[in-house]
Parts: C-alpha cells; structure tokens; sequence
C-alpha cells in the first residue's frame, strides 16, 4: 500500500470532526447516516422517474398533434375514410383508462411523489437535524487529499469556507 492509500485508510477509520452541527461532525452514526442517504437515494431515483414521467407526457401530447396533422392531411387529400376512422378512434384518446397524461402527472405528483419527498424530509429533519447528503459529505472529508500539515489540497476542499 502506497503512503497514499495508507493516509486515506487512516482518514477512513477516524470519526471525522467538526463544528456541532457541520455534516461531517460525529453525533450521528454513520450507518444511520448511510440509512437515510439510501432513501435519500431512492427519493433522487424518483426524481429522476418524475422526470421521464413529464418526458412522457410531452412525447404523448407532440404525437397527438403530429396524428392530428396527419389526419388533416389525410382529409385534405380525399381520404375522409381514413381521416375520420383516426379521429374518432385515436386522436385525443386517453392513453390510460380515463385518463390523458396530465392526469396521471397530477396523480403522481399529489400521491407518491410528494408522500415521498414529505417522509425522506422527516427522516432527515429527526436523524440527521435536516441535514442533507450526510453520508455523502463524509465520504467527502474522507477521501480529500491532505499536505502534511493537514490541509486540503486545492481542489479537495470540503466547502467554499475552506478556499484560500
């Protein structure tokens, strides 16, 4: 093992220190930390679902008024049949019974969403006093690069407060 490696293992063992309150301070454990930073984790998987979610929805509504273009073009060519069989049949369609997209994004968003994002937050708030990405932060302050003195190197600072 490099000189390297040795320190970060070192810095790895020991409780990191800090103001009370600072995300790297010791009064949370950290595999209580890292609890809350999975579910932390799975909220962002969500946020990301919410996403291709709206995706979607913009997808759907842009093909509906592409198919609506196309059947206007059909009936201004004659093909009134087959214009009027994709109008009554699909254009406008609900894509899910009874619903378009925007109620579905509306239903998730009222429902799973923000029951989510509402629990993950009180998780926060009663383990880790509101703090976010705790565990992240850690790892942080673990895995920065010292000089001898014990200073960050540039570039391996923990905040903006530690810039020279």
């Amino acid at each position: 093992m490099d000189e390297r490696s040795e320190d970060r293992e070192h810095r790895r063992d020991r409780d990191p220190e800090g103001a009370p309150g600072d995300v790297t301070s010791g009064d949370v454990d950290e595999l209580t930390a890292t609890a809350v930073g999975r579910v932390s984790e799975a909220l962002e998987k969500v946020e990301r679902a919410r996403g291709v979610l709206h995706e979607w929805h913009q997808l759907i509504g842009a093909a509906d008024a592409k198919l609506a273009e196309g059947v206007r073009l059909l009936r201004s060519r004659g093909h009134t049949e087959a214009a009027d069989g994709l109008e009554r049949e699909l254009l406008g369609r609900n894509v899910l019974p009874g619903r378009w997209t925007f109620q579905t994004l509306e239903e998730f968003d009222d429902g799973y969403w923000s029951l989510f994002r509402e629990l993950e937050r009180l998780l926060r708030d009663e383990l880790l006093g509101g703090r976010r990405h705790v565990h992240e932060a850690r790892m942080k302050a673990r895995e920065r690069s010292e000089d001898s003195a014990g200073n960050p190197l540039p570039g391996f600072e923990c905040g903006p407060e530690e810039l020279p």
